[in-house]
């Protein structure tokens, strides 16, 4: 089942349940990704199709700006805000791929760095594009960034 179903069957199970916060989260989703097609279309009217890689991105892009939000709120006072967010982040990341730990990062990083051939800084890009490729959705680019240039360094 690819990732634009499992995302429609939990909708439907949450109404189901009931689920008011777990529908609404999941119709946020929804909207995003109906927004990424919107513009993805062609002149001619045809509809862009988002593989389950533009999927992930864009649900990536959600965790993160509800990772911030939630922050911002706990700094303000607004804990049941907070705590709303955070409780978002739940439900979307159970439809992104698991997250890499620290040292499946570092292993992760060392492989791209000796398959690419990367001996200087210049090449972080390279592995930097690398990595987006083969873990989308797996770990935090801004952590592994500084990790990538400390490896090139060396």
């Amino acid at each position: 089942m690819d990732l634009r179903a499992k995302l429609q069957a939990a909708t439907k199970d949450a109404m189901k349940a009931k689920d008011s916060a777990r529908v609404s989260t999941l119709r946020l989703i929804g909207a995003a990704i109906k927004d990424r097609e919107i513009a993805a279309r062609t002149g001619d009217g045809e509809e862009g199709a988002l593989s389950d890689a533009d999927l992930i991105a864009i649900m990536s892009k959600m965790v993160k700006q509800r990772q911030e939000s939630s922050k911002a709120y706990e700094e303000g006072g607004r804990l049941e805000l907070a705590a709303k967010e955070v409780d978002e982040i739940g439900v979307i990341q159970e439809f992104l791929p698991r997250q890499l730990t620290e040292g499946e990062s570092a292993e992760a990083v060392d492989k791209v760095v000796s398959d690419l051939g990367a001996e200087s800084i210049r090449d972080m890009g390279r592995v930097m594009a690398e990595l987006r490729a083969r873990y989308a959705g797996q770990m935090d680019f801004a952590a592994v960034g500084p990790l990538v240039k400390q490896r090139l360094l060396n």
